[in-house]
């Protein structure tokens, strides 16, 4: 009887956290409200950074998927590259550590007088955000990730009003411990496809 009343109160207790987390999961977090279109120009970055987790332990080509779907997120180009080495067991095997190279573009306000037809678009300026729940792909466990990431994203994407913030614990889990928020500078759609 014990042991009965015990696996419905875990059963219970998993459902409510269930719940809880759905109706985080569909919540509005922002005003959809985009700003006016403006011109913007697309701009290379080629950028490195090394990856060393102790919470999360991260697959190359996890790293190489998750580090891709951020930047186009904040609106990089579709084209956007990422590769991640140096996982020691093998590319798909989890590991602490990785070299992680990018090569992308993303939006910068105007158009300089010499500047390619190509590459000047039409844009806005968005709300977005980054949580353990938001975009969909985003868990707890990616804080380490967030804070390893804090220049490539700042330094490479126009924003305003940017809050970035981490608060990562070494082997723990987190449900608030990491957030960003800003407005980005995001192509039209009718102009961003590539």
């Amino acid at each position: 009887m014990q042991r009965s009343k015990r696996a419905f109160l875990s059963a219970a207790a998993a459902l409510a956290l269930a719940v809880i987390c759905a109706a985080a999961c569909v919540a509005p977090t922002a005003p959809a409200t985009k700003g006016k279109v403006v011109t913007a120009t697309w701009q290379h970055h080629h950028v490195n950074f090394s990856y060393f987790g102790i919470t999360a332990l991260y697959s190359c080509s996890g790293l190489e998927t998750d580090i891709r779907s951020l930047l186009l997120h904040f609106g990089a180009r579709k084209d956007a590259k990422v590769t991640a080495q140096g996982c020691p067991q093998g590319p798909d095997v989890p590991s602490r550590v990785a070299i992680v190279d990018t090569d992308f573009y993303s939006l910068t306000p105007g158009a300089p007088p010499n500047s390619p037809p190509s590459d000047v678009v039409q844009a806005q300026w968005v709300p977005v955000i980054v949580s353990p729940t938001q975009p969909y792909f985003m868990s707890g466990g990616d804080c380490e990730l967030i804070y390893e990431m804090k220049d490539l994203i700042s330094n490479n994407f126009s924003f305003r009003d940017l809050d970035y913030r981490t608060d990562c614990v070494p082997r723990q889990i987190n449900l608030d411990g990491f957030t960003i928020k800003a407005q980005a500078l995001k192509a039209v759609a009718s102009t961003s496809a590539l």
